[in-house]
């Protein structure tokens, strides 16, 4: 929900939808479908918030000296605001500036047929804290896309108040219909009865949108760098899972890291929805969820982080919740390798991993699949002479017996 003072009555929601984009006749993003299907979601659910709140809806506008008048009175609304973009981002000639196509841009007058990026951070920039969020969902051409890599986003408002995604040139991200990360989006909102936050929603929908490889996931690491005041990137600490599937609360043996959650609201910690998720029997949202946390959190601190394989430690939890034994002993076994590289082999954390990749190993029935991770387990586990010796002689006995003639029911004692 956001920040709201005590003098603010109204809260507005602004949905502008800008030109289609359109590669070899085939639609690639479908803005106008994009802004029917937020429209037909209640203004007060869009914004979170129950103030009175007035929506406005752009589609099929040529002039964007109309957009800007909207933008104009959509900034100096009291209450709290949601403004939603969707469409081409096209860059002016000579590389100058980034621009939201419209329809009817023609490419050799995209400064006067296109809403230039510049009038949105201009129009926005002044508001207080905590009270606007911008949600983007963009196809760049590969004129806009060079820009991006350059400058490494969307510049000029703070991390964490424009949130989203934008395509590379090519990308279809709805082939004419509803694109996958705004109905996402919409999907979300719906289940009720508790609005997910809006840092929430985009994880999600971002994990399970179907997003190509390099897409622009928005926030970057950069803009959440150089956001200022008490972002949520700065508050909750991430902590992993206990080794047979409880979610440490801050007394385990893991210290937790002094951030790693992108910008967003300001009780964006994310694991007690995604524990609530899997708890749920919703298994493959909550693994989308914390695989986009992830994502996240790798291109703040990096790969080999100690917050990104907490992560991964989350992921494995979550698999063993969902039976998917292979797969967890697979993130166990990474996260101990990726603990072993920064960190003594006596500690804690990494004799926990090794102890989870054993358990989740030992619940795999497939026989094969078991006999093709055994060896590796067998190896990590010989590589920690501090472990409980009785781990590897479990280990070893369980994967000579595999690779006999009879697949054991348990591990061998």
């Amino acid at each position: 929900m956001y920040l709201i003072g005590p003098g603010q009555q109204r809260g507005h929601v602004l949905l502008v939808a800008g030109d289609a984009a359109v590669s070899r006749r085939a639609v690639r993003l479908a803005p106008s479908a994009n802004v029917a299907a937020l429209g037909m979601v209640p203004a007060s659910v869009l914004l979170g918030s129950e103030l009175p709140t007035d929506m406005v809806c752009l589609d099929g506008v040529c002039d964007p000296n109309t957009v800007l008048v909207r933008l104009r009175g959509a900034a100096v609304t009291a209450g709290p605001l949601f403004v939603y973009l969707s469409g081409r981002l096209t860059a002016g000639r000579r590389g100058r500036g980034l621009f939201l196509a419209l329809a009817g841009t023609a490419r050799a007058a995209v400064r006067y047929t296109a809403v230039p990026w510049d009038w949105v951070v201009g129009e926005l920039r002044a508001r207080p804290a905590g009270s606007t969020r911008v949600l983007v969902d963009l196809v760049a051409d590969k004129e806009a896309w060079s820009l991006l890599q350059e400058w490494g986003g969307l510049p000029g408002l703070p991390g964490g108040v424009v949130i989203g995604v934008v395509g590379p040139p090519g990308f279809a991200a709805g082939s004419g219909a509803v694109s996958g990360y705004t109905r996402q989006w919409i999907e979300q909102l719906r289940r009720g009865p508790v609005r997910p936050s809006d840092v929430q929603l985009h994880a999600l929908a971002a994990g399970a949108a179907g997003l190509p490889p390099g897409a622009l996931v928005l926030p970057t690491a950069r803009e959440l760098d150089m956001g200022s005041g008490p972002s949520p990137q700065r508050q909750p600490g991430l902590q992993g899972a206990d080794r047979r599937g409880g979610w440490r609360d801050g007394g385990g043996p893991a210290a937790p890291p002094a951030g790693g959650v992108p910008g967003g609201d300001p009780v964006g910690d994310p694991r007690p929805y995604i524990h609530a998720l899997a708890t749920g029997g919703r298994h493959s949202e909550a693994a989308a969820l914390a695989g986009a946390w992830e994502e996240h959190v790798r291109q703040l601190y990096g790969f080999s982080s100690p917050e990104a394989v907490q992560w991964v430690e989350i992921r494995a939890d979550l698999a063993r919740m969902a039976g998917d034994f292979p797969l967890a002993t697979g993130l166990w076994m990474g996260a101990c390798r990726v603990r072993l590289a920064g960190q003594r082999a006596t500690a804690p954390e990494v004799h926990a991993a090794a102890a989870g990749a054993l358990y989740c190993w030992s619940q795999v029935t497939d026989r094969a699949s078991a006999v093709e991770s055994g060896p590796e387990l067998v190896a990590m586990l010989g590589a920690l002479p501090a472990l409980d010796p009785r781990y590897l002689r479990l280990a070893q006995a369980r994967l000579d017996a595999l690779r006999g003639p009879a697949l054991p029911h348990a591990v061998p004692t």
